[in-house]
């Protein structure tokens, strides 16, 4: 393909928004129109979570990928919108088995409404996105996305068996966020490239992207977890820690410290609670644990984008060179 330099180039978050606003803006109104219901809780569920902010980096992540790899329909609209109904459906269940209390900045919907409210309209959330993929009539895409919703609900379950297991290895971590977190992010890039009839091996490429840069994106959230402020992350700091969450910094520390604070820190991760978060940060910046973490996130970030090497470079592949970068750095 040709790899000649566009004039307009993409260097942060806000630029990118900014050249995906015209599809974000048809994919905003098409969700707000499909996640009306006669049921008035459904409603109110659905607008407290779908409008309480973040990015929508999944759905946007699909958008740029469509363009960049010369889609010009308008499919890509419908499937924005299918990815972001079934990533709130997970956020809906998620919080519910985790017990959480904020999510975006906000009262979760749980903490609002109560559990069987909230797991209800997640699947309503799961059926509509079932209903608006069937639309589009392609087998290959419902093919894509129903066994990337049944890879999310294996993480699901398989973090919650890993909950509170300090022997957790880095091979089990990452099994984890791939199928819980980047798995989607796969689907999301990969069906950017089936939209626009690139061959099979263009197709994988671009889901090795969305793989890395999902990877990396959940092992910065890990390293936010112990290290940001409440109002950066958007929820509760120590949340991980409390859920009994095993993630790529602590298993790091476990490996690093001394024994006594191994044991002590064993101790910790499986008696559950975030009473003693200031001695595992303190476990944690001894051990550069989180320096670590942080980096290995960077290396999957960079290594993302050369898996975009394959499209030409315009605007929208310069962008999502921008959201393998925005992954690890939030500050673009």
């Amino acid at each position: 393909m040709n790899d000649v330099a566009s004039n307009a180039d993409v260097r942060t978050l806000a630029e990118v928004l900014q050249l995906a606003a015209a599809d974000r803006d048809r994919v905003d109104r098409l969700i707000g129109r499909r996640l009306a219901s006669d049921v008035v809780l459904v409603n109110q569920i659905g607008k407290h979570i779908v409008g309480g902010g973040g990015k929508r980096l999944r759905p946007l992540l699909h958008l740029l990928c469509a363009r960049a790899a010369g889609y010009r329909g308008n499919d890509h609209i419908q499937l924005a919108a299918v990815i972001e109904f079934i990533h709130t459906a997970t956020l809906l269940h998620d919080d519910v088995v985790d017990e959480s209390s904020r999510r975006r900045g906000q009262k979760t919907a749980h903490q609002i409404w109560g559990n069987a409210a909230s797991v209800l309209v997640g699947d309503f959330l799961y059926s509509r996105s079932f209903q608006l993929m069937v639309e589009i009539d392609r087998l290959d895409v419902m093919r894509i996305l129903a066994d990337t919703t049944n890879t999310i609900a294996e993480g699901e379950v398989l973090q919650l068996m890993q909950m509170g297991n300090a022997d957790l290895n880095v091979a089990d971590y990452f099994r984890v966020i791939s199928d819980k977190t980047a798995c989607l992010f796969a689907a999301s890039a990969r069906l950017g490239g089936v939209l626009a009839e690139l061959d099979a091996a263009a197709c994988e490429r671009l889901a090795e992207f969305g793989l890395l840069l999902g990877q990396a994106f959940q092992i910065a959230d890990d390293v936010l977890d112990y290290r940001a402020d409440d109002k950066e992350l958007g929820k509760n700091i120590g949340d991980d820690l409390a859920e009994g969450k095993v993630t790529l910094p602590l298993i790091l520390a476990l490996e690093r410290a001394e024994p006594a604070e191994q044991r002590h820190l064993r101790e910790i991760i499986e008696s559950g609670g975030s009473q003693n978060m200031d001695q595992v940060q303190r476990i944690l910046h001894e051990t550069q644990a989180l320096e670590s973490a942080l980096g290995q996130a960077q290396e999957l970030a960079a290594a993302a984008a050369e898996k975009l090497r394959i499209l030409p470079i315009t605007p929208e592949r310069r962008a999502m060179e921008v959201l393998a970068r925005y992954a690890v750095d939030r500050s673009l």
